[in-house]
């Protein structure tokens, strides 16, 4: 950063979720202040703004105050997976390879159920009318077979025009092994399209494997319209309140770019929100249990999202879907493997045609939100349920800044216990155990289905529904114990504090362990380099020079169709015992993954990918505990732990908590943006760090 744009030290991270809008506030000592504000979709710097306003307030400073002293801002946004999810993206056309015009269509995988031919085949994700063939060819050792025909993309092209196309996306055959005709076409995309914007797929994903190449190229072309403007509209606004420092973008990698890259590459935004929550949960965990296995999951208002951490590494994924598996988008870029389903704090309860109880996917969202906000929602959610429960308290939502309507809420779940026949506090309970159910099922998925038992691993427990009901869940799972961070209810916003700048980029080079071939792997692995290190320059103009690289590889036995992802021993191959190291690394993942390995068959090394990190030049410290002289309860609430037993909770409020004092359920803490909810059965402690601290006696 120059030093003309340096303020105070302080570094803000905002997170825009479907619900609410979080700010988190770090001072040049590390400290953080918390803000929270309902998101405006209409504009989203409203929102941000009051977040920011509220966080300001907390700290006896203004908004402006705030903006000066502050280096960096770090911006997180569903936006473009909302448009994706919701189908409002641009107008796309999808270019490829004459012949080849089934490539989003065909996909790749399989089916969870081959027997099922009711259900009909989905939708590709640009239209098969949106799709246009090209005439050329070039084959898999770049040898150009047929040349570009100019004249008749010309004409394609004058066709998109002619029908008021928004976006381009370029796929064309091999040519991540000569991009030649990629690049002519978007020399004739310019001419014949001028500000239209557009994607090449040799430049932002250069892989083997067509449809995953084409499915991000054609995903990134169609949220470029949104989410360029989306950006732009941003730095305007800041720039005109006042802000003169950097401006960074929160991506699917679980780091940050400037916010020019993601402008070019808006792709990597997509689930970016996810992928900030284990950074921070992998950082409250090292502080308060040194476990292996950490899952860290976030609880919004619309979706939970689990992760996991195993020593203290993020797992991160090449399959990332949008939507269900097989039958979603695939993203097509690495991104951390987080699993998301639809149970949040906005999540509303249903009952279907056969009159069961079903919580999900459909959210209440921040407009019209849950009814007991009173912004005219009438739906029956799993906040509505919690007030009903007695968790939570109308007067004290949000620190006091919104009150609650219990007698709203009990209508909406009167909705479900009336044609059930059993009273609105069972009704209310039910849907908790539906939505916990359907949490258990998510956690299982990475964990279970991965090899990993859950009663190993440690929960660290974010989002601002999280200490709702994360402690039966964590019973259910028999986990060691459960961590809850004072400021859970903005992990995400806390995972940016904690991040770095990071830049992937891949490069194709097909070889095999029995003919392992060093010129063109190492070839592959300086392309990349070249592209890091022009990355990695450009931050260091602006004054980021800590820099980490690594590098790792996607991998398979001959025989096999998946890939899993394997460390390089160092960033070039000069020796036989490099690949030997490379080899046995494959097969230690595979047995680990699979509990078996085949060293007598041969390994097929298909995608290289580098990875730089660029540390952010701010303290690592994080939230520190701020307890009182004395733990004091401020009363009692009645609260229903079980579908027929209602018990008096003790109430303790978070800033009258000592340090290390131990906190028996029933009990509910309450801190101004979340609630920890203590069934009988669990003991909280607060740690020194800021979090509490969970054990359940089983």
């Amino acid at each position: 950063m120059t030093e003309s744009n340096r303020g105070g030290g302080w570094r803000v991270s905002v997170d825009t979720g479907g619900t609410f809008t979080d700010v988190v506030v770090a001072d040049d000592r590390g400290r953080f202040t918390i803000g929270k504000a309902l998101t405006t979709p209409d504009r989203i710097f409203n929102g941000l703004s009051a977040a920011l306003e509220h966080a300001a307030e907390t700290l006896g400073l203004t908004r402006a105050d705030v903006l000066g002293r502050t280096d960096i801002l770090i911006y997180g946004t569903t936006r473009a997976t909302n448009a994706i999810v919701t189908g409002n993206i641009a107008k796309t056309a999808f270019l490829t390879t004459a012949g080849f015009p089934d490539v989003l269509v065909l996909r790749e995988g399989g089916k969870f159920n081959p027997h099922d031919f009711a259900t009909p085949f989905p939708a590709p994700y640009v239209p098969r009318r949106r799709t246009f063939e090209i005439s050329e060819r070039i084959d898999a050792r770049g040898k150009v077979l047929l040349p570009l025909d100019e004249a008749q993309a010309r004409h394609t092209l004058q066709t998109l025009r002619a029908h008021a196309y928004e976006a381009v996306a370029v796929s064309l055959l091999w040519s991540i092994a000569n991009a030649v005709h990629e690049q002519r076409l978007a020399a004739l995309i310019e001419a014949e399209l001028p500000g239209v914007p557009y994607t090449l797929s040799h430049a932002l994903n250069p892989i083997l494997r067509e449809y995953r190449r084409a499915s991000s190229t054609a995903i990134d072309a169609s949220i470029k319209p949104l989410m360029q403007a989306h950006l732009r509209d941003l730095q305007s606004d800041l720039r005109e309140s006042g802000y003169r420092g950097e401006i960074l973008v929160s991506t699917t990698m679980g780091g940050c770019l400037d916010v020019d890259s993601v402008i070019a590459r808006p792709i990597h935004t997509v689930r970016s929100g996810p992928a900030m929550a284990p950074v921070a949960g992998r950082r409250y965990a090292s502080l308060d249990d040194t476990g292996e296995s950490v899952l860290v999951v976030d609880t919004g208002g619309t979706t939970f999202d689990v992760s996991l951490i195993r020593e203290g590494r993020i797992a991160t994924t090449q399959d990332t879907w949008l939507g269900e598996q097989f039958t979603g988008h695939m993203l097509g870029i690495p991104a951390v493997d987080a699993r998301s389903v639809g149970a949040g704090g906005g999540s509303i309860a249903w009952l279907d045609p056969a009159g069961l109880l079903r919580v999900g996917p459909r959210s209440a969202g921040a407009n019209p939100g849950p009814a007991c906000y009173r912004l005219g929602g009438s739906a029956p959610t799993v906040t509505d349920a919690a007030l009903v429960l007695g968790y939570l308290d109308p007067d004290y939502f949000l620190g006091g800044r919104m009150p609650l309507d219990v007698t709203a809420a009990r209508a909406a779940i009167a909705t479900i216990a009336t044609p059930l026949g059993i009273t609105i506090e069972a009704a209310a309970y039910s849907i908790f155990a539906v939505s916990n159910e359907t949490m258990i099922n998510a956690i299982k998925d990475i964990t279970v289905s991965e090899g990993i038992d859950p009663s190993e691993a440690v929960i660290v427990a974010g989002g601002g529904a999280a200490g709702l009901g994360i402690l039966p869940i964590a019973r259910e799972l028999r986990c060691r114990a459960v961590i809850v961070p004072r400021t859970a209810s903005v992990l995400s916003a806390c995972g940016m504090q904690f991040s770095d700048l990071q830049l992937e980029q891949s490069a194709s080079a097909p070889t095999r362990s029995v003919d392992f071939d060093r010129g063109a792997v190492n070839g592959a692995l300086a392309r990349i380099d070249g592209e890091l290190d022009a990355f990695a320059a450009r931050l260091a103009a602006r004054g980021f020079r800590e820099r980490r690289t690594s590098y790792r590889v996607d991998a398979h036995y001959a025989a096999q169709v998946w890939d899993i992802s394997v460390d390089l021993p160092a960033p070039r191959f000069s020796t036989d015992a490099q690949v030997a190291t490379l080899i046995e690394s494959f097969h230690a993942n595979h047995r680990r993954i699979f509990s078996v390995d085949d060293p007598a068959s041969p390994i097929e090394f298909l995608n290289w990918t580098g990875r730089v990190s660029v540390a952010l030049p701010q303290q690592r410290g994080g939230d520190s505990a701020r307890g009182a002289d004395a733990t004091t309860a401020v009363g009692t609430r009645r609260a229903l732990f079980d579908e027929h037993e209602v018990r008096e909770a003790a109430i303790y409020r978070g800033d009258r908590i000592r340090v290390g004092d131990e906190l028996a359920g029933p009990a509910i803490v309450e801190e101004a943006t979340t609630t920890l909810v203590l069934p009988p059965g669990t003991r909280a402690r607060l740690m020194p760090s800021g979090s509490y601290v969970v054990a359940i006696d089983y």
